[in-house]
């Protein structure tokens, strides 16, 4: 593969995860409104759509790390494949990797939000099912 083939698809890539991120944060904003509905049967839904997401993603980004190698060598960074540009498509790929980055953070609070929710209503459900064992212990 020549470093131009390379230096192309690392960038399909990026734009391909800038167009799948907002369909994971809406995902996301599905499996909250249905955690707090008990919407048990969507939820696994979305579980399974949001896997699939998540899944094809890390294919993209694993893809991209080999990518970044290639094109400049070992522990490669984004600041590193920015340089190979020239100065108007290099500002171009800042402002998406940047904008790209952000989708990530945006992702990665709201999955831990979800997670946070699911894992309290578990704890409640425990206590309403199983009782609460320091109710009622003497102090």
């Amino acid at each position: 593969m020549t470093r131009q083939a390379a230096m192309t698809q690392l960038l399909q890539g990026i734009g391909d995860d800038m167009a799948a991120y907002p369909a994971l944060l809406d995902l996301l904003a599905q499996q909250f409104d249905a955690a707090i509905r008990h919407q048990q049967e969507r939820l696994g839904q979305l579980a399974a759509e949001i896997g699939a997401l998540v899944d094809t993603l890390e294919i993209r980004r694993a893809a991209r790390v080999a990518l970044a190698t290639r094109l400049t060598g070992e522990n490669p960074s984004m600041t590193q494949v920015f340089t190979l540009l020239r100065p108007e498509p290099r500002a171009r790929l800042e402002a998406d990797w940047s904008a790209l980055e952000q989708m990530v953070l945006a992702a990665k609070a709201a999955g831990k939000r979800n997670g946070d929710l699911l894992a309290e209503q578990f704890t409640i459900m425990q206590r309403v099912l199983h009782g609460d064992n320091q109710t009622y212990e003497p102090a």
